[in-house]
């Protein structure tokens, strides 16, 4: 399979980023869960009844396939992983300009009641429009009570409807990720929300820390493991919450095989080597990624974690680095956001150290510590050789290459020594020092070579916020004050924090000395740190070392794994229908051979009809690895002869079955609403079609040639119209009606085609199609029909012309069962061959023998679920497999 991981050649670990697009987990809290895959926002109960529990899941509110069509036609999309770097970097330079439009994801519902409006008016926004409300939603959380008097009414009243909106929006986001299943939710939900993360930092506004009352500026907050929230944070929350949800629903794979390739490309380093400036939405991009790096690796487990340490460190943290600690790469916003990178990142680092211990840390994590701590031998140094810029000695373009101690020669911009000067200040060194420090112990001596210069600009950051607390046998000997003239009103404390470092202690030789001062509160280094983080965000969940990743039963594993890696891999452009014959469920149940498979309109269920005289109905969510059989939801048993038809009646939700007799019925109850028989016993009804919504009306054929059309909400005929014209042309065996229900057309056992106008009832057209029976017919978009007959033929037609567009012949076995895909046909025939071809390029077909270990049985019926391209193949053993 393409989608399995292959051996990365370079660190002998799985290649995470096999058959991932680019273009393309949230903690799901104690009283929410998804029950028989619908969503309770409540405390788990048992299962409900199944007829309320198909009543809830079958709502009318369901997704609109059309939209999710053309989002697979037009969106800018997911490429294999061989081509995906190129072509999102070809694209990397429009990024700024495009930063409003990128990463929305339009989530759009259709509902049938009125009292439905609110959530319809939610449904056609979009979450960055949602995202940018946060603004105003985090602004008027913040104020205090005496303003929000002053504010106008409808001030308040906006803020609310903000505030339901955007919980609206994750709600809904939420049920979509279940319903839609995970290949769809990977490749449109989830590939959008990580795209709308990175919007969620654009601009110096959002990288500003939030400020609570009584707390002091940036860095002052205490400690490196209480993670102060940036606003970017808080607006980010729930796009978060969002993705987390997702994978708590499919599992594991969704961080590693998704989320961790596409954290991989944002920090990627640009195409240009030369000196270069971050755009917007880079600098952006770089935060995101380190925000939702921190999030997984809290969800991984041990094992997990360190199978892709190396990768995390290589394809992370190492790039990242390289953009924090680069003497030549500036940041948009300057040394705020270069700031609120560097707490991140090294906060980050701290988690992993903490999860996988100090020997871990020194086999794994050596480069990126270093590489960090290295930027402060290189300022002191560029200090010591007072580097000035000379515009008039130095042509443009040309920067200064300096040598540095370590042997190395590297280019400089005099421009950005203000800006990393400011970042890496005396207060920088004491803030991480001290805890690596503690993290590292005596090994810190082996991993950070320039250890003691650090220390002594802890010392130095110590001695000047508070003298008498300093120690002398804390730091070596001093450095001279003329080569470090260091910036300390860039992010200075006040006095009365002077003690706050790594949970409120201070180095003191080979010792930790706790303050007599000290909070309380102080966080552990041994475990979770509850209620410590400052601003918004939930502080126990923010400063946990570990949570455990719930076991879903949509979580993905075996086949169903294996399907997903590939899928989330081909690109949303990519058009064609692709069969790689992958079992992915079961549904047993039928005594007869499967007659008819019909897939309800959202894909959550399907109907089929047997030999046994019932139908039923079953559930289409994913479970289980691929061999997993499923029950079906509802059994309808009130017919008495073999059932050859079944349908949905779209506008009123109702199912239409015919074994001779028409039966309505209703699927959340299985409740009979009407019965139709043939108006006259001799004269049997033998095919069924219902017309597409918003028409609520069936038509039937019988074997007089008789096209009769009823109204499922009031008795009696609509019309009734005579097709035979004089000739014999014998029994209607096939009918099928247009996308839009302006016409009919019925095929013969002679091979005869009549095209009716269901508006004024003349026919429009009718010829001899075929040299056989006709087998089946389907009506496509644009007048085009298609026809298969047992003279081994599929043939397509424009409605009103008189030669075929393309006529196909199958040199075996005649197609006896086909289903449409865009513009391609995927077929069947009796040998278990499953072919494709195309409606508009000439005749060609690819076609694929059904295994015995995937399929067992001869096939009989064949519906497509265009949404998720999966196949429901029914066999004459009355066992139904979806395929994909």
């Amino acid at each position: 399979m393409d989608g399995e991981p292959a051996a990365s050649s370079g660190l002998g670990l799985p290649d995470y980023t096999s058959g991932v697009s680019f273009h393309d987990q949230a903690y799901l809290p104690e009283t929410e869960d998804f029950q028989a895959g619908l969503y309770v926002a409540e405390s788990p109960q048992p299962r409900e009844a199944e007829a309320v529990s198909l009543g809830r899941l079958s709502d009318k509110s369901s997704t609109s396939e059309t939209s999710l069509g053309e989002e697979r036609a037009t969106e800018e999309g997911g490429l294999r992983s061989g081509d995906s770097s190129q072509d999102l970097k070809q694209s990397e330079g429009s990024e700024e300009e495009e930063e409003d439009e990128e990463g929305c994801v339009v989530l759009e519902e259709e509902e049938g009641d009125g009292e439905q409006d609110e959530i319809t008016r939610a449904s056609e926004l979009t979450l960055s429009d949602t995202v940018l409300s946060m603004d105003t939603v985090v602004a008027r959380s913040g104020e205090t009570d005496g303003e929000e008097e002053e504010e106008p009414l409808t001030e308040q009243s906006e803020g609310k409807e903000q505030k339901i909106l955007l919980d609206t929006a994750c709600k809904m986001v939420r049920w979509l990720s279940a319903k839609l299943g995970p290949t769809v939710a990977s490749r449109y939900v989830a590939r959008n929300l990580l795209r709308l993360l990175t919007s969620c930092y654009v601009g110096p506004t959002r990288q500003q820390f939030t400020v609570s009352s009584g707390e002091s500026p940036p860095l002052s907050a205490g400690n490196i493991y209480q993670k102060r929230p940036i606003l970017g944070d808080i607006v980010s929350g729930p796009v978060l919450s969002c993705l987390l949800h997702i994978a708590h629903l499919y599992g594991e794979p969704v961080l590693t095989y998704q989320y961790l390739p596409y954290i991989s490309y944002l920090v990627a380093p640009g195409s240009t080597s030369g000196p270069s400036r971050l755009n917007s939405r880079k600098e952006a991009g770089l935060l995101a990624a380190v925000t939702l790096t921190q999030k997984i690796i809290v969800y991984l487990s041990d094992t997990t974690l360190m199978d892709i340490l190396p990768r995390i460190s290589h394809e992370v943290l190492l790039p990242v680095l390289s953009f924090l600690t680069s003497l030549v790469t500036g940041f948009p916003s300057g040394a705020q956001a270069r700031t609120v990178l560097c707490m991140k990142t090294i906060s980050l680092i701290a988690l992993i150290c903490l999860r996988i211990g100090q020997e871990m840390v020194q086999q794994h994590l050596s480069e990126p510590v270093a590489t960090f701590f290295q930027v402060f031998s290189q300022l002191h140094e560029l200090r010591h050789q007072d580097l000035k810029l000379d515009p008039g000695g130095r042509s443009e373009g040309q920067l200064p290459e300096v040598a540095f101690s370590d042997g190395q020669q590297r280019l400089v911009d005099p421009t950005l020594l203000d800006e990393l000067q400011k970042v890496f200040t005396l207060e920088m060194a004491y803030t991480i020092y001290v805890p690596f420090s503690c993290l590292l112990g005596d090994i810190i001596q082996k991993i950070i070579p320039n250890h003691e210069l650090v220390g002594e600009l802890a010392g130095l950051y110590l001695e000047s916020i508070s003298p008498s607390s300093r120690n002398p046998a804390s730091v070596e000997p001093t450095v001279p004050s003329s080569g470090l003239e260091w910036d300390l009103q860039s992010g200075s404390c006040p006095q009365d924090d002077g003690h706050s470092g790594t949970f409120g202690s201070v180095l003191v030789g080979n010792r930790i000395q706790i303050p007599d001062d000290s909070q309380p509160e102080s966080p552990s280094l041994l475990g979770p740190i509850p209620g410590v983080g400052s601003g918004g965000l939930d502080s126990e969940e923010d400063n946990a070392l570990k949570r455990e990743l719930p076991r879903s039963a949509h979580g993905l594993s075996g086949n169903w794994l294996a399907y997903w890696q590939y899928e989330i891999g081909v690109s949303q452009q990519d058009a064609h229908f692709h069969f790689h014959q992958i079992r992915l469920q079961s549904f047993p149940g039928h005594s007869g051979a499967v007659k008819c498979v019909a897939p309800l309109s959202n894909e959550d269920f399907f109907l089929s009809g047997s030999k046994d005289r019932t139908v039923r109905l079953w559930p289409l969510y994913n479970s289980g690895d691929g061999t997993s059989e499923t029950a079906p939801r509802l059994v309808y048993a009130q017919h008495r002869k073999s059932v050859f038809f079944v349908g949905q009646l779209e506008a009123p939700q109702y199912v239409v079955s015919c074994d001779g007799a028409v039966h309505i019925w209703d699927p959340f109850t299985g409740k009979t609403l009407r019965m139709m028989e043939p108006w006259d016993s001799r004269v049997p009804l033998t095919a069924v079609a219902v017309m597409p919504a918003p028409h609520t009306s069936i038509t039937m054929a019988s074997s007089d040639s008789t096209l009769r059309f009823v109204d499922c909400r009031k008795p009696g005929l609509q019309h009734e119209f005579r097709l035979g014209g004089g000739l014999n042309p014998g029994l209607v065996r096939s009918l099928a009606v247009s996308p839009s229900g302006r016409s009919v057309v019925a095929g013969f056992s002679s091979g005869f085609m009549v095209l009716l106008d269901t508006r004024t009832g003349l026919v429009l057209r009718g010829w001899p199609a075929h040299e056989g029976d006709i087998l089946q017919i389907k009506a496509v978009e644009g007048s085009v029909l298609v026809s298969s007959s047992s003279d081994h033929s599929l043939t397509v037609w424009k409605e009103l012309e008189q030669k075929p567009m393309h006529h196909y012949k199958s040199a075996s076995d005649p197609i006896h069962t086909f289903d449409l895909y865009g513009s391609e046909v995927v077929t069947g025939t009796v040998a278990n061959k499953i072919g494709v071809c195309s409606l508009l390029e000439p005749p060609s077909q690819a076609t694929t023998k059904l295994s015995s270990e995937n399929f067992r049985g001869t096939l009989t019926s064949l519906a497509l679920l265009p949404t998720k391209r999966h196949l429901l193949l029914g066999s004459d053993n009355g066992v139904i497999r979806l395929l994909a």
